[in-house]
């Protein structure tokens, strides 16, 4: 599944690779895109759903699931339109999930770090608890019990689809773990959230406002069973 915007230049060559490497059913979640991306993506062979206006990465991911779901598939891998996830790694999340039994399996590159994003991610281990090496790949495997998390109301209204979805499946119990797989340059744009210093910090600000409204929202579920003990 490829949610992608105005990636009509690179969406038809990944789901061509998609196809080649897996030979899995294919969709593009056109998230409003102003060019010719669900042709392009049509072209190559996927299923391609247009969104009337644009729901963001996460929003497009998430219409996704549910259509994964609603169609009876029992997983779904997730990558990004912009190539630079290598398809001929995708078989890798697969081993990974039968080696380790996890819910989630996340493609990692640890090379592609920058300084911005090693530091980002040293903040967003000690503030999450979540001992990943990257949290932003966009390439994941999720099993069906990850889906039907993912795809209920809870998540719906979340801004990123790294640190909220990851807490909020830790939250229910799911199992994540993490694979290297080879990743290539980005071939036209730039990064979301790492395209320059202030957009990170506004990325860091947003992600820890989430943080700890998780953990208050954690505290005030356990006060009320600590009463009724107290009670006792």
């Amino acid at each position: 599944m490829i949610p992608a915007r105005d990636e009509a230049a690179t969406v038809g060559a990944v789901v061509a690779g998609v196809r080649e490497a897996l030979g899995c059913a294919v969709l593009v979640v056109d998230d409003a895109s102003r060019d010719r991306t669900g042709q392009a993506a049509r072209a190559a062979g996927a299923e391609s759903l247009r969104l009337t206006f644009g729901l963001g990465a996460w929003g497009a991911t998430q219409t996704g699931i549910r259509y994964a779901r609603r169609n009876g598939y029992a997983g779904v891998i997730t990558l990004d339109a912009d190539g630079q996830h290598e398809p001929a790694s995708l078989p890798a999340l697969f081993e990974a999930q039968q080696r380790t039994a996890a819910n989630i399996v996340i493609g990692t590159c640890i090379d592609r770090l920058s300084r911005a994003k090693r530091v980002a991610w040293l903040y967003l281990r000690a503030l999450t608890g979540l001992r990943l090496a990257d949290f932003t790949s966009g390439l994941r495997l999720y099993d069906a019990r990850a889906m039907a998390i993912l795809a209920g109301p809870e998540a719906s209204l979340l801004d990123y689809q790294d640190v909220g979805v990851l807490m909020l499946l830790a939250k229910n119990g799911l199992r994540i773990e993490e694979t290297p797989v080879p990743m290539l340059p980005r071939r036209e744009g730039h990064s979301r959230v790492f395209a320059s210093w202030p957009v990170v910090a506004r990325y860091m600000m947003h992600t820890t406002v989430l943080c700890l409204a998780q953990i208050d929202a954690g505290r005030r579920k356990e006060k009320p069973l600590q009463e009724r003990c107290t009670a006792c």
